[in-house]
């Protein structure tokens, strides 16, 4: 059997056919009475006649022994159209909005609908299906996706970055030391969702343990951020290598042996030294102070 190719003008023929040979002269009660009369003319007339083309009657062409498989692949007969993704997530179709995942906004994606559900696609990757809505003016899928724009917001994100380092560091590092050096840090010009995320990875680069010893010397100096964290943190895991001692050129010195001076004899003479200064000028201030006299008293008496 050839394989007929179906184009636009014959099967626009094949329904100028229907028309002028099945409605004309025809009256119909219901649409059950419309089918039931196109079967009987499909069984007694349109498909015993000879077609022009094939030369063959059509109820012997649509044998079962005649025909071919259909694909594996359905034909896909939904409606289909394309929609853009407004930056509310939603996008329109037959007077209803249809809400998709946040990633989407701005871009064109594929709907396809039928008479019981609505699916939107990227190209050929399914994102969502949503029972079809006949209705109109109606919202479908927002609090899904609200949800997930709610969670992207830097607060957000702030609270979810807050929440791991608490975590990862509870077993090392008290709960109000931490969260004082977060408020603390927080007062400061740095910002506080980007000093949470370096110190995420400080976490993963060198441990919690050592994370949180180096917050608790950056508290005590009060030094606030990540970088000053991150400089304890290498200055811990790489020190400097000790020097070795000063060789001179003449080895009778490099032998020679002093010894330990004793520094109270300087602190006393300096504490000494100040006791005197604060007499000499406690004496100053009073000697400066005026002499009042009482004048002398005369007696009145005869």
């Amino acid at each position: 059997m050839q394989l007929t190719t179906f184009s636009k003008g014959k099967i626009e023929r094949a329904i100028g056919y229907a028309r002028q040979n099945f409605w004309p002269l025809r009256e119909f009660t219901d649409l059950h009475d419309v089918n039931r009369q196109a079967r009987q003319w499909l069984a007694e007339f349109a498909n015993q006649r000879l077609h022009r083309e094939t030369r063959e009657r059509p109820i012997d062409r649509f044998q079962a022994n005649a025909l071919r498989p259909l694909p594996v692949i359905p034909y896909d007969y939904r409606d289909s159209v394309e929609a853009l993704v407004y930056k509310d997530l939603r996008l329109h179709f037959d007077g209803n909005r249809y809400c998709v995942p946040p990633r989407f906004v701005g871009r064109r994606l594929t709907l396809k609908a039928d008479s019981s559900s609505v699916t939107i696609y990227n190209r050929t990757q399914e994102i969502v299906s949503y029972p079809r809505c006949w209705r109109r003016g109606q919202t479908l899928g927002a609090d899904r996706f609200e949800a997930e724009v709610a969670e992207l917001r830097p607060a957000a994100k702030r609270s979810r970055a807050r929440q791991r380092l608490f975590a990862g560091l509870e077993s090392f590092c008290s709960q109000t030391l931490l969260e004082a050096y977060l408020r603390d840090m927080a007062d400061t010009d740095r910002a506080l969702s980007r000093q949470l995320t370096e110190l995420l990875e400080l976490v993963r680069q060198y441990g919690p343990e050592a994370v949180a010893d180096a917050i608790q010397k950056a508290a005590g100096a009060r030094a606030f951020g990540a970088d000053y964290v991150a400089n304890i943190l290498r200055q811990q895991q790489s020190p400097r290598p000790v020097q070795p001692p000063l060789r001179l050129r003449d080895p009778r010195l490099n032998d020679l042996a002093t010894d330990p001076l004793s520094l109270l004899s300087y602190d006393a003479f300096i504490l000494d030294s100040g006791k005197e200064s604060d007499d000499l000028a406690r004496t100053e201030t009073e000697s400066t102070d005026p002499i009042h006299h009482e004048p002398p008293r005369r007696d009145h008496s005869d």
